[in-house]
């Protein structure tokens, strides 16, 4: 079947999906553009429910496109004039899946879900920037990370930008939703479970002292950084020296720093960071 109106209910619904996070979280569902991360989404286990398609996207990824179309529910062929319509990117590849919302993004209702950390986790508390949040989670996965801490007031993970910049990690990576991040920390702490605060304070242990292996390490917003509670709340706080004149770094460049550090075989015990 080939689609070729505007006003079809999926070529609306995939439009809406691609720009409205209301509209994501009520539905619970997301949309994806691109024959690379509509694979990956397959490869990944993702549930797709319907797979919209050019003939010239069919042309140029015929082994991908034969994958979605026996994992997708339903698929459809649509005009390349609907696709550059609906799509997020300024050259659009033609391919769009609809797919429901992953199973793993819970609330962290138990401290169970991460009383035995092996590489630790990310906190990321309000952090606003679609790239930035994708690069994180994109750095987490590669370094092996348990998972992210999210608060409340982060950018969407459905986010189109933030899908693309993770390149598939969101699918793979768990990333929890914990609400307050200084109420999490209040939990984690008495669960004996180490959090520290990242911040820019010269007072603060330097991260090549902090012994970060297999805790929770939390990162603020793009401007503020770290509410003063979630830092009040900590065991421990870290900090990144640096040298120039800069006040203090990319989000995303921080936090691929930090997990660097808890990743690290020779990361000192967090010993050093207490207090």
């Amino acid at each position: 079947m080939m689609i070729t109106s505007r006003d079809n209910h999926l070529i609306r619904q995939v439009k809406r999906l691609l720009n409205d996070a209301s509209a994501r979280r009520s539905e619970g569902l997301f949309a994806i553009e691109g024959a690379r991360l509509c694979h990956d989404a397959v490869l990944s286990g993702v549930k797709i429910t319907t797979l919209l398609y050019t003939s010239t996207a069919q042309e140029s990824y015929p082994n991908q496109l034969a994958i979605l179309q026996g994992w997708a529910a339903e698929s459809y062929e649509i005009s390349p004039a609907l696709s550059r319509a609906i799509g997020d990117t300024s050259t659009p590849q033609g391919v769009f899946c609809i797919c429901e919302l992953l199973d793993n993004r819970k609330g962290l209702d138990t401290i169970e879900y991460i009383a035995t950390p092996k590489a630790g986790y990310l906190g990321i508390e309000n952090l606003q920037d679609p790239a930035n949040m994708g690069a994180i989670i994109r750095t987490a996965e590669a370094f092996g990370m348990d998972g992210l801490l999210l608060s409340d007031g982060c950018c969407d993970i459905y986010n189109p930008k933030v899908l693309r910049g993770s390149m598939g990690g969101v699918f793979r990576l768990p990333i929890i939703n914990v609400g307050n991040m200084a109420t999490m920390v209040q939990k984690l702490e008495s669960a004996g479970i180490g959090c520290f605060a990242c911040v820019t304070d010269c007072d603060a242990v330097p991260i090549r002292r902090g012994g970060l292996k297999a805790g929770v390490c939390i990162i603020g917003n793009e401007g503020n950084g770290l509410r003063q509670d979630t830092i009040d709340a900590c065991s421990g706080r870290i900090t990144i020296p640096m040298a120039g004149n800069a006040e203090s770094l990319n989000a995303a460049m921080a936090a691929g720093i930090v997990m660097w550090e808890m990743t690290n075989p020779s990361s000192l015990t967090d010993s050093n960071i207490k207090g």
